[in-house]
């Protein structure tokens, strides 16, 4: 009984292999292929989807992505001192006057637009370098249009006539092309710091401010409220107000790099807060060609200050600089910029045409 099992189960095998090499009747041939293009078809299908998922979703990204843009750009009205266009596409170094306000922060009264913070900065893709010349907030100058008010200090500049003037009078100061402006409330600057999660600073000394303390030397993570208080102490640093500029630079320096983050450039809750905090006569293409060929700019940065004496004039305190010291900040401005040397400003004389021919 055994043996005649066997045998059956061998005939049953042989008569599987034997049909399994015969070709299939054609109603199954045809079935199988409408088999394999349906799986085609569904898988093209989900592709097809999912390309149109991510461009409606990347289109959202750049949609919001211009709309900040276009809410925080502000012509100054003013002709621009060079071709920024062809500076641009040429790659080659540019300038941006960075104006920080204090008006509203830490419960501050307006100022009527006086601008605490004055930072020259130069991008250079070619060195991959970024250069940050801090300029005193009580710098004495004659503002560009309203020299019969000489002396005026440089804070002063921007409540005379917004970013144009402040623009023109630092020009003419130093005798070098402003290409752009960038202005930040310094009480936004807290909410911009927390829009990116926070920020790291290196503190140069030890101090506490606003319910924030601070060692010197030790790495600390603030949030945006601890970042403006670190900005803003000044009366205890030994160095006063140039050490607040040094810390102030570190604040904005951290936010601007978290900023080149992709996640941060594609975050609504940054944007959002971006466009209601800073100001710029950066076009949304001109954005778009810093982020992509002026980025590298930010792989070494190197800081410094114009350095004045001070001194009581009329009743007012000022920060005047020597000529030498100009001529020193000038020298350092056009090398990075890729220009000439030349002569440094002066915001009293009539000549207003700024020297900018390139090396």
């Amino acid at each position: 009984m055994s043996s005649r099992r066997e045998d059956y189960h061998k005939e049953q095998q042989l008569h599987q292999e034997a049909t399994n090499h015969l070709p299939l009747p054609k109603r199954e041939r045809k079935n199988k292929k409408q088999n394999k293009k349906r799986r085609r078809l569904i898988w093209l299908l989900i592709i097809i989807i999912a390309a149109i998922c991510g461009g409606v979703y990347a289109y959202h990204k750049y949609s919001n992505a211009k709309n900040a843009a276009d809410k925080i750009y502000t012509s100054t009205k003013i002709a621009k001192t060079r071709n920024v266009a062809a500076v641009l596409e040429k790659e080659h170094p540019i300038s941006i006057l960075l104006l920080g306000s204090d008006d509203g922060a830490l419960g501050r009264a307006k100022t009527g637009g006086r601008t605490d913070t004055l930072i020259v900065a130069t991008l250079n893709p070619k060195t991959e370098s970024m250069t940050l010349i801090s300029l005193p907030r009580d710098t004495e100058v004659a503002v560009s249009d309203h020299e019969s008010d000489f002396p005026s200090k440089i804070n002063a500049a921007y409540a005379y006539g917004g970013a144009a003037t402040a623009v023109k009078t630092v020009e003419k100061y130093f005798n070098v092309p402003i290409d752009f402006y960038a202005t930040i409330n310094m009480g936004g600057l807290e909410s911009l710091v927390d829009a990116v999660d926070g920020v790291d600073v290196n503190p140069p000394l030890s101090f506490s401010y606003n319910g924030a303390s601070f060692k010197k030397g030790v790495k600390t993570h603030v949030n945006g409220k601890q970042a403006l208080s670190y900005a803003r102490m000044r009366y205890d640093d030994p160095l006063g107000d140039y050490g607040r500029q040094k810390r102030q630079r570190q604040i904005i320096m951290a936010v601007a790099l978290k900023s080149t983050q992709l996640q941060n450039l594609l975050d609504d809750k940054f944007l959002n807060t971006m466009s209601s905090q800073m100001k710029t006569d950066l076009t949304f293409n001109d954005l778009t060609v810093l982020g992509t060929n002026y980025r590298k700019a930010t792989h070494h940065s190197h800081s410094d200050y114009l350095q004045g004496t001070g001194t009581m004039v009329n009743g007012e305190a000022f920060e005047i600089a020597s000529e030498t010291e100009k001529q020193r900040i000038t020298d350092k401005l056009r090398s990075t910029l890729g220009l000439v040397p030349a002569k440094t400003g002066n915001t009293l004389t009539a000549d207003t045409k700024i020297n900018t021919t390139r090396e």
